[in-house]
């Protein structure tokens, strides 16, 4: 009889997700807190800007995620509380501690990834799986609870107070109080409801039920707008939505084209490597600036540029294409007047 009670306790079964999840959680905790220092502002490899990458696709929080690059502030704390809660939330379902109010967290934190940068991933979707999977996960546990390896177990076993309150069954272990009847729905509703989930974000960030594959991760893509030719600047917005999250792109030319397809400024890889910083605007944790070979534009990065030339001043008035050129080769237009 013992055997087979274990052999049905759900919470045991779960024991692999458990510590694998917990991990992915506190891991996250444990690198940017004690291998290195990715909560600085001021290091290489702060938080921030990898969250600012997520900033150009993002569904449905993208206004949030927008109002926080655009307040480092707010940013730094919500970047820490976020890694907190992560390093909380890991440890606990790792050690299966109130593990059902952890799930939660899974899920909440599973789900956020997901909106925010599940369309992220250069070769398997790598993001979308990841939050995907962490919302299944999540909601798994949940219905589990932990079993015999957990603190929620011992608790349990030892008559601990608190066990016998109302409440611990729904935010701890044990026999989850829902009726038996309900319980099979509970747990279809919820599986489906996760399944509509990935469908619905699958189609969204990569066309993987009908139409087109695509994948936003790929190649870069500059958007240009606000440009005018006012005295000797003209000044333009770009902003960087799409390629490699961990690769800037690499502008190596910005050029002013007229009707009759003549260059009429060109300002050269070696003129933006030694671009002035006043020259530079931006908007968002993620900067762009000039780098040893090249104007750098990190994936989510949007400023402002300026650029103060003579030769602006001499133009005559009508339509002109502003180029930009990438090391690639791939380029963006945008049509000015004069």
């Amino acid at each position: 009889m013992k055997n087979v009670s274990l052999k049905n306790d759900a919470g045991l079964l779960a024991l692999a997700l458990r510590l694998v999840v917990g991990w992915t959680y506190f891991s996250a905790f444990w690198r940017r807190t004690i291998l290195a220092d990715k909560l600085d502002p001021e290091l290489t490899g702060y938080i921030g800007e990898k969250f600012n990458a997520f900033l150009p696709n993002a569904l449905g929080i993208k206004p949030i995620i927008q109002y926080l690059v655009e307040n480092p502030d707010a940013l730094w704390i919500n970047m820490v509380i976020f890694t907190i809660v992560e390093g909380i939330v890991g440890l606990f379902i790792m050690f299966g501690l109130f593990t059902r109010i952890m799930s939660i967290g899974v899920f909440g934190l599973a789900m956020g990834i997901l909106l925010g940068s599940g369309w992220i991933g250069t070769t398997c979707l790598d993001e979308w799986q990841i939050g995907i999977l962490g919302i299944a996960t999540g909601f798994v546990l949940f219905l589990t609870g932990s079993g015999k390896y957990s603190m929620d177990n011992y608790l349990m076993k030892n008559n601990f107070k608190i066990t016998k309150k109302k409440w611990f069954a729904w935010l701890g272990s044990g026999n989850i109080p829902i009726r038996e009847y309900i319980f099979p729905k509970v747990v279809l509703i919820g599986s489906l409801f996760i399944l509509g989930i990935t469908l619905l974000t699958n189609q969204v960030f990569h066309g993987g039920l009908w139409g087109t594959l695509h994948n936003k991760s790929i190649k870069p893509k500059l958007e240009i707008t606000e440009g005018k030719i006012e005295n000797s600047t003209l000044s333009f917005d770009i902003f960087r939505t799409e390629g490699v999250d961990v690769y800037g792109s690499w502008v190596i030319a910005i050029e002013l084209i007229d009707k009759n397809n003549n260059t009429v400024v060109r300002y050269t890889q070696e003129d933006l490597a030694q671009l002035n910083k006043e020259c530079i605007n931006n908007y968002f944790v993620a900067k762009i600036k000039s780098g040893e070979h090249s104007l750098v534009v990190p994936l989510g990065a949007k400023a402002k540029i300026n650029l103060n030339n003579e030769s602006f001043l001499s133009i005559n008035n009508g339509i002109y294409t502003l180029k930009i050129t990438d090391i690639s080769g791939a380029f963006w237009t945008h049509l000015i007047e004069k």
